[in-house]
């Protein structure tokens, strides 16, 4: 099961790229919180209608996890949406969680759950031949998707693609 959090979905849908998650793993699964957070609450942003397309078309599902104590206990360090994605992929062992933000990711390291995120995508992007430029994704996504990246992430990211 892949698990995508806002950030990721927010993130590479402002810079066109949401169909990269589907090329890459198939089938997507959010959190209603999640869904909340980019559908609902995000009506003006860019791919909301994708995901709208995508949750139609039965590659993107929303499930919720069945921990209801777990989420309440991680939204003491997360928000919701980040909590439940941690606790359905502790539910799902072997899921892959999309996750961007430093703290989520320690947390899901904690639990030993397998991540990766916005920049992950991308470079496994990049490795397949889906897009021709890190470089320039990772610079769109800076600019366009206001997506932060220190600079010394920057380098190495570019550094390990060859870029």
């Amino acid at each position: 099961m892949v698990i995508v959090d806002s950030s990721t979905l927010i993130h590479l849908s402002a810079i066109g790229r949401f169909a990269l998650l589907k090329d890459l793993y198939g089938r997507l699964t959010v959190t209603p919180a999640v869904w909340r957070e980019v559908v609902d609450q995000g009506k003006d942003r860019t791919g909301v209608a994708d995901l709208e397309a995508a949750r139609e078309h039965g590659w993107l599902e929303v499930r919720m996890p069945g921990n209801q104590p777990l989420v309440h206990s991680l939204r003491h360090e997360l928000d919701e949406g980040e909590a439940e994605v941690i606790a359905l992929a502790i539910e799902h062992p072997g899921s892959l969680a999309l996750l961007d933000e430093s703290d989520a990711r320690r947390v899901a390291s904690s639990f030993e759950i397998e991540k990766t995120g916005a920049i992950g995508v991308l470079i496994r992007a990049k490795v397949e031949g889906r897009i021709d430029s890190l470089r320039s994704e990772l610079d769109r996504i800076r600019t366009e998707g206001g997506f932060w990246i220190e600079d010394e992430l920057y380098q190495k990211v570019l550094q390990a693609a060859g870029e």
